[in-house]
């Protein structure tokens, strides 16, 4: 099989099979990227369902909708298009359109970050998970409808023609959605964040010397956390899909793939590349969040249900532990108290015979 092609499968192209210039290299590639990154974003899928439950936070929420769109990339683009070149009728819609969803929830990510940060008192307002469902399943529809006009893609590997009118306005348009709208938002808005979190280094001694610093420590710590998360989520993004896009463009203006042997081999490992990154945020997850490693751990130990049910037990019960214990406390002490001083008894009258 040819494993060279990435986006723009048509069925008029299966026919035609284009030299690979890495050989075989790309078959097992992809198979091992396939074979692991399935199953680890399943997993990640699991654990951050987890965690969206059990927190209630519209994080955890915008973070399953990427790894679901990167469970959608891998099954479309890699096992459909790569594996199996079936011509099915809109496979290259559903390629592109997951494809932009899974970015663009890196983008509704980065604007949570930034509400949470820098406009704190709005974040409360609209972030929780109802919330984010919507403006999830808003994004994922517009992904959808983005995808429609990438059907008359051109198949880059197998046209000698120059690109025409229409491949410059839809490579273009692709570039604009995956990498450069994309990345500008990353950048002023992580900008942004960057920013704010400095000024509130420079004020945390000032809050410390007035007292109730030590309150404020373990919220600052999660900021910190989920924000170092999302500047490795956006920074691997922008390295990895980084060649991809020189590549396009400039196969657009230059030398066409199919001409160029070496722009031929540029396009099949910047491919690789980009397809990476729907494989490597569980390792990023891992490597940042605490609550996200323990999650998996309960996940693959089979205890996280039954451990989440006893801590809401738990906390269900606790209330009427502490009112019970004072309770039995208050009549241990009065108990106590009688006991050492006795209450006189009143005394008694004399009962006498009375004479008639």
């Amino acid at each position: 099989f040819s494993l060279c092609l990435l986006f723009g499968l048509s069925s008029s192209s299966f026919s035609h099979w284009s030299k690979c210039v890495l050989g075989f290299f790309p078959i097992v590639y992809y198979s091992v990227l396939l074979c692991v990154g399935v199953p680890v974003n399943i997993l990640t899928a699991v654990a951050l369902s987890r965690l969206a439950v059990r927190t209630k936070k519209a994080l955890y929420v915008y973070l399953l909708a990427l790894t679901g769109s990167d469970i959608l990339s891998q099954l479309f683009i890699i096992f459909v298009g790569f594996l199996l070149e079936i011509p099915i009728p809109g496979d290259t819609v559903a390629e592109f359109a997951a494809n932009h969803a899974s970015i663009w929830c890196t983008v509704l990510l980065t604007v949570d970050r930034y509400v949470a940060l820098c406009h704190p008192l709005l974040h409360r307002q609209i972030s929780y998970p109802a919330w984010a469902r919507r403006i999830i399943t808003v994004v994922f529809l517009l992904a959808l409808l983005s995808g429609v006009p990438f059907f008359w893609w051109s198949d880059l590997w197998r046209v000698a023609d120059p690109p025409t009118s229409l491949d410059s306005a839809l490579i273009w348009t692709h570039v604009t959605i995956i990498y450069f709208l994309p990345c500008s938002i990353f950048l002023v808005l992580n900008s942004l964040i960057v920013i704010r979190l400095r000024e509130r280094q420079r004020q945390a001694p000032c809050q410390e010397e007035c007292g109730g610093g030590a309150a404020r420590h373990a919220p600052r710590r999660q900021l910190g956390k989920s924000t170092a998360m999302l500047l490795a989520i956006t920074s691997v993004f922008a390295v990895l899909w980084a060649p991809r896009t020189v590549v396009v463009v400039y196969h657009l203006y230059v030398s066409s793939v199919n001409r160029d042997w070496r722009v031929h081999l540029a396009y099949d490992l910047s491919n690789m590349l980009a397809m990476l990154n729907t494989a490597v945020n569980f390792f990023l997850y891992c490597f940042v969040s605490k609550p996200f490693r323990a999650a998996v751990r309960d996940v693959l130990l089979l205890r996280g249900a039954q451990l989440n049910h006893r801590r809401t037990l738990r906390h269900q019960h606790a209330p009427a532990n502490t009112s019970l214990s004072s309770l039995s406390s208050g009549m241990n002490k009065r108990s106590h108290q009688d006991s050492t001083n006795p209450t006189p008894l009143p005394p008694r009258r004399a009962v006498g015979i009375v004479s008639p």
